[in-house]
């Protein structure tokens, strides 16, 4: 089947009493800091928490009747799972969802709640993948490939459908990239549609594995590294994506972990936006890679907002200590009565606010008669916590910043 504009429109109608149309957000903030008009496309507010539903949907629809009866499998780092299951639940038939053993709690929490069956396997996806597959030989059911599909890609591309209808004339569209099945669908529909829209797809620097293939104008398998856009850490693209975004994409950039965390931060404080680590690439780029563009009027894609809480914890405070706000200081003071608070009022001085203080005395790095004192300090910014060491410094404390 080739996936072309009007395979894309049939999955717009087969999905438009199941997906929403998400809405296209302008962005002050990210288009001050960017020197372009952003928008955002809000797929994390769809249902699932993320795009997926489109393309598992229109897929599942596309089954034979003997197909629904078998059921489906499908392997995912937890947004196709959610998509698939929730897609069966509502044709009345099982799925089982393999998922790595590492997927967000959350994620898995979700997937049991639309109603599927979960199988922890394996560290990663492909990992889970290769289960699935093992699962499908065994029981005879379907598998719903999260990306290398052409019902699945042309029911993400009906993103790209709402995306013109909403802005025709967008400069360029920033779309996350795991194994591609988004950005073939949008690609697709923005290109028929109007030519002259640029498609810059991201990927993280820890598993670049699209952005490999095309370079070596083959597909090729990265084994990569942990990230916090576990959403696309797909080491091996598919054959039919990478066709697709031979053709069709403009551009594939990426995008590191503190660039990512930085925008999950800052979708969060100032859009009031709930992004995974995957959904934020897009604003990562925005913000990082696209300097050869000013004044245009840019289209991000916010593909999920499922982030598991304890991680989201974790990239604010990361997020923070990058950015100045937070800083840890460690120092030590003579033992006696008086010196802390001395040295806490200079820090009250200059306009930190103190989050904790441990002082102790027992570590092997501690000279009888001193004692260690180890602050957590909310500051405002660099030039601040450059000020609050540089204060300390000619007050005589040997500090480290953590």
């Amino acid at each position: 089947m080739e996936i072309s504009l009007r395979e894309i429109q049939d999955a717009r109608a087969i999905i438009k009493n199941v997906a929403y149309k998400t809405g296209l957000v302008h962005n002050t903030t990210l288009s001050e800091m960017s020197g372009n008009t952003i928008y955002l496309k809000m797929e994390n507010l769809q249902k699932t928490g993320s795009f997926k539903i489109r393309g598992a949907y229109n897929k599942i629809a596309h089954l034979t009747p003997e197909e629904k009866q078998k059921g489906v499998i499908a392997s995912s780092a937890g947004n196709h799972a959610q998509g698939v299951a929730l897609s069966a639940t509502l044709y009345g038939i099982k799925s089982t969802i393999v998922m790595p053993k590492h997927a967000p709690l959350s994620k898995v929490s979700a997937t049991k709640s639309y109603g599927a069956q979960v199988v922890l396997h394996g560290s990663v996806y492909d990992e889970a993948y290769a289960k699935a597959k093992e699962i499908q030989q065994e029981t005879g059911a379907t598998f719903i490939h999260p990306f290398n599909d052409p019902y699945v890609i042309a029911g993400q591309g009906t993103i790209g459908l709402e995306i013109m209808e909403d802005f025709f004339d967008v400069d360029a569209v920033v779309v996350p990239i795991g194994g591609g099945g988004l950005i073939s669908g949008i690609s697709i529909a923005v290109k028929s549609i109007n030519p002259k829209t640029k498609i810059i797809g991201v990927q993280t620097k820890n598993v670049p594995s699209m952005a490999e293939s095309i370079s070596h104008k083959k597909i090729t398998t990265v084994e990569g590294a942990p990230t916090i856009a576990d959403g696309i850490a797909v080491k091996t693209p598919g054959d039919l994506t990478f066709s697709i975004i031979q053709k069709y994409v403009d551009e594939i950039v990426t995008v590191d972990e503190d660039e990512i965390a930085n925008a999950i931060l800052l979708l969060l404080e100032r859009a009031k936006v709930v992004s995974e680590g995957a959904g934020a690439v897009s604003v990562a780029a925005v913000l990082n890679r696209l300097n050869n563009y000013k004044n245009k009027k840019i289209v991000a894609v916010i593909s999920g907002g499922n982030i598991d809480v304890n991680i989201l914890a974790r990239v604010i405070d990361k997020g923070l200590v990058k950015g100045g706000r937070k800083v840890f200081i460690d120092t030590f003071i003579p033992d006696r009565p008086g010196t802390l608070s001395k040295l806490l009022a200079l820090i009250a001085e200059t306009g930190a606010n103190v989050l904790s203080v441990t002082h102790h005395r027992s570590s092997k790095d501690v000279l009888i008669g001193y004692a260690k004192v180890e602050l957590e300090l909310e500051t405002a910014d660099e030039e601040h916590v450059s000020k609050l060491k540089t204060i300390l410094e000619e007050n005589n404390y040997t500090i480290v910043i953590q």
